[in-house]
């Protein structure tokens, strides 16, 4: 036992680290939203965590979400690659301890034929001598005095925790790409439904201006003129069929699988009361759960943790191999008191001159460190913009949409007046022209802004983080 107690000791004082104490960066970032006209007004509260539920209340929306979450391909790539990490932890954190191995094994030789009556080897003349061997014993145990083994651990550990952060964006990316793509599919579907109402009043117009060609009291240039704009919605319906059908593509690759019509959307119109205003007040300091920003900072930590092991590589590294077992010539009496054995050989290894390889080693692990600060700061000041970004559409876009809805109001208006008037022997045919295509191109732009503000609310949602939640994603935080 006193033997032993040089040993505990050296094991207790294993495991001291030699890194810098991890620190977060205080963000180079203000602490609130910039202020002005295309800004919505912030207060000081903090955001809540929202789920996207709380968000996206279509329920069609909600199930093609759930189905992505369970189907896509690009999360189940980064849940694997988090359980990837997380093994490569449990690997580096096994090389702490000391390794128990057991063996055995028999050994047959044959003595040569001794006629000369001389000793060779115990027992005598020849023959075939049996022996057995059981050992159990730790290898090359290296004992973490200066932490270098640990400090491995923790980087593989902030490595881990890096990939789950990593996935958890992957699904606030997906929930945002299937809400972008549902509501991208329903703008097209309305677009589609605008340029097949805008074909069937062209085709009137172009019956009207024909017959009003063969009674003599219109020119030929007013059905060329009503044909223009009959092409023109043929050619728009096609492009909107076909931008249907991408739309949906898109949004069957993200699910993973095919998405019935049932679970479509018929136009925007459906979706427009179904979308949630998100809290707007928060402190920046809101960025630091996002995703890429948790991930920027874990991947920090692991490089202040490599260069703990580079400095512990300056000093000796110190090794224990014991080993205790049995030997005997009879299987029966192997386990016998006097077959006892036992073995212990420490070592110690010092480097002395390694032609400046550790002294490169350290360097490297701090320019990495100073590299992985420089990317949690960019990551940041990154996320800030984004948000500003978003948080400058959002304050103006309202205004936008209700101009755009009184120009669509107006514009149809006016060309119900221009082709009444003309159908009246009035006004010109070109005055209804214009009116016409002025009132398609004001729906196709209310189409659109109402679209970009459902986007913008997506966009937003993203930005700040969304929720954080990953069902699929064991949550171990032990070390």
């Amino acid at each position: 036992m006193k033997r032993a107690l040089p040993l505990i000791a050296i094991a207790l004082l294993a495991g001291c680290s030699m890194g810098p104490n991890p620190k977060r960066p205080e963000p180079i970032i203000p602490r609130s939203w910039p202020q002005g006209d295309a800004y919505l007004r912030q207060s000081e509260a903090t955001l809540p965590t929202v789920a996207y539920r709380d968000i996206l209340r279509d329920p069609k929306l909600q199930a093609i979400i759930e189905r992505a979450l369970a189907g896509n391909q690009d999360l189940r790539i980064a849940i694997a690659n988090v359980a990837a990490a997380r093994a490569e932890y449990r690997v580096a954190q096994s090389d702490i301890f000391p390794q128990l191995n057991a063996s055995g094994n028999m050994t047959k030789r044959r003595n040569p034929d001794n006629s000369s009556g001389a000793n060779i080897g115990q027992g005598g003349g020849g023959g075939v001598r049996t022996t057995y061997q059981a050992q159990a014993g730790v290898t090359a145990w290296e004992i973490d005095l200066f932490g270098r083994l640990q400090s491995l651990s923790n980087a593989a550990f902030d490595q881990y925790l890096g990939t789950e952060a990593a996935a958890r964006g992957v699904r606030l990316t997906l929930v945002s790409e299937v809400a972008n793509a549902y509501l991208q599919l329903a703008a097209d579907r309305s677009l589609l439904a605008i340029a097949k109402d805008t074909e069937a009043s062209a085709s009137r117009s172009v019956d009207l201006t024909t017959a009003r060609l063969k009674g003599g009291i219109a020119p030929r240039t007013d059905v060329r003129q009503a044909e223009t704009i009959l092409a023109q919605a043929r050619s728009d319906q096609a492009r909107q069929i076909t931008a249907v059908a991408q739309d949906r593509n898109a949004l069957e690759l993200l699910v993973g699988g095919p998405v019935a019509d049932a679970e479509l959307p018929g136009g925007i119109d459906d979706v427009d009361g179904l979308l949630a205003e998100l809290p707007a007040g928060l402190d920046s300091g809101i960025l630091l759960r996002r995703p890429d920003v948790v991930q920027a900072e874990y991947q920090l930590y692991a490089a202040n943790a490599r260069i703990g092991a580079a400095r512990a590589a300056f000093f000796p590294r110190i090794a224990l191999t014991a080993l205790t077992g049995f030997t005997s010539q009879a299987l029966s009496s192997l386990f016998q008191g006097d077959a006892f054995t036992w073995s212990v050989a420490p070592s110690a290894q010092l480097p002395i001159f390694d032609w400046g390889g550790n002294a490169a080693s350290l360097r490297s692990a701090k320019a990495q460190r100073d590299a992985a600060v420089a990317t949690y700061q960019k990551a940041i000041q990154t996320a800030f913009r984004e948000v500003s970004d978003a948080l400058a559409r959002r304050g103006t876009i309202e205004s936008q949409l209700t101009s755009d809805s009184q120009l669509e109001s107006s514009a149809r208006d006016s060309a119900f007046l221009a082709d009444a008037s003309y159908r009246g022997g009035i006004g010109t045919y070109l005055t209804a022209l214009d009116s016409q295509r002025s009132a398609y191109s004001a729906r196709r732009t209310l189409i659109a802004t109402r679209l970009e503000k459902a986007q913008n609310l997506v966009r937003l949602y993203q930005t700040l983080g969304g929720d954080q939640s990953i069902d699929t994603i064991p949550a171990d935080r032990a070390r």
